[in-house]
């Protein structure tokens, strides 16, 4: 039986391994960045980088000190009668001082700090209803660097895919070394202003070794990265070959008189978990266990 106790007890657990440990994907990116890579100054960042995981691996310590805001997303059974915001809330708050996790969420204009990654609106979660008989916890924690330097334009459709790369190109030239590069870039084009947003957030769930079914996009995802990596900006900002690990695309039909796009810009600590909570109270981790 799938019970609150349960599911706040799975996301403390899942917490932990998201914070403490990367997905394979990343970290096999970043190793290769560190193989391609053949200036000396970026070749040691990525390497204190890698040695960073290992050690947060092995004494199951948060990976970064920012451990950022927790977005989930939840794929639930029609079925369940329990109060899985009200489960996953309590997780939150028993994890910030368990795992442990930096108190980040505040009162956006007072900046009182709770003490516990519990505020209005915080942790959040997104629903969906699905006809599987588990339950699954999705949760991205997301730090402030690179959240910070996230942009949505509103184009118009004359300008077209040029329009598109462009905005994209200069989010990244803006950014330059804020968000910690090398980053994952979360892009979502169409839908309107809040659906590109939240697409442009979901993207970046999806693995960067698996491109977009769409062979468009995935073509486009794949030119756009390459441009990127020739700006270079590199590790750090201190140059070198790698500037993004990656771009994930999502897109939505859009009004004819509309092209919305935004970007959401991931650090090279790009932390996502998954937990499946089933009915016999096992509980899978098919990110970290994969």
């Amino acid at each position: 039986m799938i019970s609150e106790k349960l599911i706040k007890d799975a996301t403390v657990e899942l917490l932990r391994k998201t914070v403490t440990r990367m997905p394979a994907d990343v970290v096999n990116e970043l190793k290769k960045a560190m193989k391609n890579e053949t200036e000396e100054v970026p070749r040691m960042q990525l390497k204190a980088i890698l040695d960073n995981l290992e050690l947060a691996e092995k004494t199951n310590t948060p990976l970064c000190q920012d451990t950022g805001v927790t977005i989930f997303y939840v794929n639930m059974p029609q079925c369940l009668k329990v109060d899985v915001e009200k489960a996953i809330v309590e997780g939150v708050r028993a994890a910030t001082k368990e795992v442990p996790l930096r108190p980040n969420a505040v009162h956006p204009l007072t900046r009182k700090n709770p003490g516990d990654n519990v505020g209005r609106k915080m942790p959040y979660v997104n629903f969906k209803i699905w006809d599987k008989e588990y339950l699954e916890i999705t949760v991205m924690t997301k730090g402030a660097g690179s959240e910070n330097m996230s942009q949505l334009a509103m184009l118009t459709p004359s300008q077209g895919v040029k329009g598109v790369k462009e905005f994209i190109l200069n989010v990244v030239l803006k950014a330059g070394s804020n968000p910690c590069p090398p980053t994952i870039l979360g892009v979502g084009i169409g839908g309107s202003s809040d659906i590109a947003m939240k697409l442009s957030k979901e993207a970046l769930l999806r693995p960067i070794d698996k491109p977009n079914e769409d062979p468009e996009i995935a073509t486009m995802e794949k030119d756009l990265k390459e441009a990127l990596n020739m700006l270079g900006i590199g590790v750090m900002g201190l140059g070198g070959k790698t500037t993004v690990l990656g771009v994930n695309i999502e897109y939505a039909f859009c009004h004819t008189a509309s092209l919305p796009v935004a970007v959401n810009v991931q650090c090279w600590a790009a932390r996502r978990g998954t937990v499946q909570i089933y009915p016999d109270e096992k509980l899978k981790f098919p990110v970290h266990e994969g």
